[in-house]
């Protein structure tokens, strides 16, 4: 028996069965559907060839400028370094042969004193006549030595592989803070532990008194240094230096994430230090004080002030920076207002401080406790409010994305090897898993 047309209100006998869509149709309606399906390809046409078009303008340079960048700073910073072995050896040299012409030096004026003396005496015997002569014949054959010095100098070549440099192809995902995954670990801290807390790409660095303590991926300490030192204002990783920079209440310090050695760097002037940030080449730091300064220190070859930044132009007289996090070239910057009691987030260039945009923020504040902020992923900024006990996602543009609230007082946070948030509070510090 033969089977009708499956489209309603159609009488006609089914001519055949559709493979795509299962239905018997009529030919009238197997043509209709064919051409229907035919017509389908030209919007697909048109978007492949609008996507060959993108791909043909696709700027590769632009694409890969950042991680050039780094490609660069790293071979500069590799031959800064070289350089800096090369004139280091130099002075080596220099010093060697100048202690010798140095006791040289103060032989001839021993011998010279000693002539001078006898003229003036005008009374000698043929015995000093005799030493003198000696003395004179060794300084000659002295001098004779050192004009033909040679030094041994022993050099290795300096081996570099593939290693050094590895490249990985990185995708960054927005993260959604509104669903906060559970505590994955919890690290306790005993009274008087200062809040701060920082990472790189191997260790998580916090203080628990009276140490300062490294966490590794899995959020086992695994290396510990007692910290006799100023009070613990902020911490930042600098991966030129290689070392943690720890900011105290007046003094600057490097960590050796290696061997929990930890260095004051006299070289920088006392303040009161407030926060600080490194890009790859410069150490931000800022002063805890009303109309805050930002000073600039250069990293390499060696840590020396190359420009402060004062108020009016950092912000007003009656505000102060609270925080400072660097982020491919800019800046942003955490501001208290002392009379209106309130706080913004600022974005500037970090090279000449404009302001790339601000967002204020609808807290006041009542205690006098540093609000921090730090950078999550995609280029976006976490608020840490602990006025109202909030985690605050901002999007790159300065915007508000995400309001969480957070079962304890949050003072601190920051990202953790790439899939983890820790987040420091009164008396812990909570790990949570990004997903």
């Amino acid at each position: 028996m033969s089977q009708s047309c499956s489209i309603i209100n159609c009488t006609r006998t089914s001519r055949g069965l559709c493979d795509c869509c299962q239905q018997y149709l009529c030919l009238q309606h197997l043509t209709e559907h064919n051409d229907l399906l035919i017509s389908q390809l030209n919007p697909l046409t048109d978007e492949i060839n609008t996507l060959a078009d993108r791909l043909s303008r696709l700027n590769v340079q632009k694409i890969i400028a950042d991680s050039r960048q780094k490609l660069e700073q790293w071979r500069e910073d590799c031959y800064k370094k070289i350089d800096c072995l090369f004139e280091q050896k130099c002075q080596e040299l220099n010093q060697l042969i100048n202690e010798k012409i140095g006791q040289q030096r103060e032989e001839l004026n021993r011998i010279h004193l000693k002539i001078t003396e006898l003229i003036n005496a005008q009374e000698t015997t043929r015995q000093d006549i005799d030493l003198l002569t000696s003395t004179i014949h060794q300084f000659s054959t002295n001098m004779n030595n050192i004009e033909q010095t040679c030094f041994t100098i022993n050099i290795r070549s300096l081996l570099i592989d593939d290693t050094l440099v590895c490249i990985k192809e990185t995708t960054e995902k927005e993260l959604d803070l509104s669903i906060l995954s559970p505590v994955y670990r919890t690290i306790h801290r005993p009274e008087r532990s200062f809040r701060s807390l920082t990472g790189n790409d191997r260790y998580l660095l916090i203080h628990q008194h009276p140490n300062l303590c490294l966490f590794d991926r899995e959020i086992n300490i695994v290396k510990q240094a007692l910290w006799s030192y100023d009070p613990i204002q902020d911490m930042c990783w600098s991966s030129t230096l290689d070392r943690f920079i720890v900011l105290g209440k007046n003094n600057i310090y490097f960590i050796d994430e290696y061997t929990m050695s930890i260095e004051n760097v006299q070289r920088i002037k006392k303040q009161d230090w407030g926060s600080c940030t490194c890009s790859d080449t410069v150490l931000f730091a800022c002063t805890n004080e009303w109309g805050s300064s930002i000073m600039e220190f250069e990293l390499f070859p060696a840590i020396d002030m190359i420009k402060e930044w004062k108020y009016p132009f950092t912000c007003a007289k009656d505000e102060t920076i609270c925080d400072t996090v660097y982020n491919s070239g800019n800046l942003a910057l955490m501001v208290m207002n002392k009379l209106e009691k309130s706080l913004r987030i600022e974005l500037r260039y970090g090279k000449t401080l404009h302001r790339i945009w601000l967002l204020q923020l609808d807290i006041r504040w009542i205690e006098n406790i540093t609000f921090r902020c730090c950078l999550l992923t995609c280029n976006e900024w976490l608020i840490v409010d602990y006025e109202n006990g909030r985690l605050i996602q901002i999007t790159k543009d300065g915007t508000i994305k995400k309001t969480t609230k957070y079962h304890s007082i949050p003072y601190r946070a920051t990202m953790f090897d790439r899939d983890k948030l820790v987040v420091s509070t009164m008396s812990d510090v909570n790990v949570h898993l990004i997903q």
